[in-house]
């Protein structure tokens, strides 16, 4: 008998679940990407990389996978210190600052871009101080790493917050009883833990961030060249109809983000794996 066929479940039968998991998958993931490949596929390899290389293709490429790895990286350090405080300590506004997290959740992306372009404009609230420093933030790339980080946050907190709420005390208590400095203890005992969880909480912030649309062109000036990411490009040519030079940039785009997270998740099973759990 097979190990599924053992297995008590309070759904129907393993074939009935498997294929309404097999045809929703297909019908909302899978088809749609097949038809955007398929599109592509009508240029040949070299006509989609032909499209890949033009200058302004590539440096919009270059800014979104560039800059949403940079901030899905800001996202893991600040994200976890986010995460550990409001899972280990109590303090007033705590829940308040809990639900403050899932705001990116909640609003519409172009609320986020506006506000955010309102607020580190150079006669914005934060741009007006940094603009005698000579500090710009919107309407550059800077801008465009702020709207990403913003977006970006929750899927670290909500991630890494419930690992940090399960973790054993007594492993620290043995760590410091044993001598070890806070350091070791982070660097030995907490970070090799969290690190699945904050390896797929990056994922989900670079994948995120690599498609963001709305919160971006907002605050990012959308020069080409300069600060003008990929999903806009899309548009621009789906506003010229050129619908297959679109259907490349995306393809492209689909390709790059699968091997990355591909790789991503590599690495989180074997980090998985080292830690024994699984």
């Amino acid at each position: 008998m097979s190990l599924v066929s053992q297995r008590n479940s309070i759904l129907p039968g393993f074939g009935l679940t498997l294929g309404y998991t097999l045809l929703y998958l297909g019908a909302i993931v899978l088809l749609p990407l097949a038809a955007l490949v398929l599109r592509a596929s009508s240029l040949g390899l070299s006509g989609i990389w032909q499209i890949a290389m033009e200058p302004r293709t590539f440096a919009a490429l270059r800014t979104s996978f560039s800059l949403a790895l940079a901030a899905a990286g800001i996202n893991v350090v600040f994200g976890g210190i986010v995460a550990w405080v409001l899972s280990r300590y109590e303090f007033p506004g705590r829940r308040l600052l809990d639900a403050a997290v899932d705001l990116p959740f909640a609003l519409p992306t172009a609320v986020a871009g506006i506000a955010l372009a309102a607020i580190y404009a150079p006669n914005g609230w934060i741009g007006v101080w940094l603009a005698p420093l000579g500090w710009k933030i919107a309407y550059t790339p800077l801008g465009i790493v702020v709207a990403l980080v913003f977006i970006g946050l929750p899927f670290i907190v909500r991630t890494v917050q419930p690992v940090i709420a399960e973790l054993n005390l007594d492993l620290e208590e043995a760590s410091a009883t044993l001598g070890a400095t806070r350091y070791q203890t982070l660097s030995r005992v907490i970070l090799p833990t969290l690190t699945p969880a904050l390896l797929t909480g990056f994922a989900l912030a670079f994948a995120r961030g690599v498609g963001e649309y709305g919160s971006v062109i907002f605050v990012a000036g959308n020069l080409p060249y300069v600060s003008e990411i990929a999903p806009l490009l899309i548009i621009v040519k789906l506003e010229e109809f050129n619908y297959a030079g679109a259907t490349a940039i995306a393809t492209v785009m689909l390709g790059a983000s699968f091997f990355i997270l591909l790789a991503i998740n590599l690495i989180q099973a074997w980090s998985r794996r080292r830690l024994g759990y699984v």
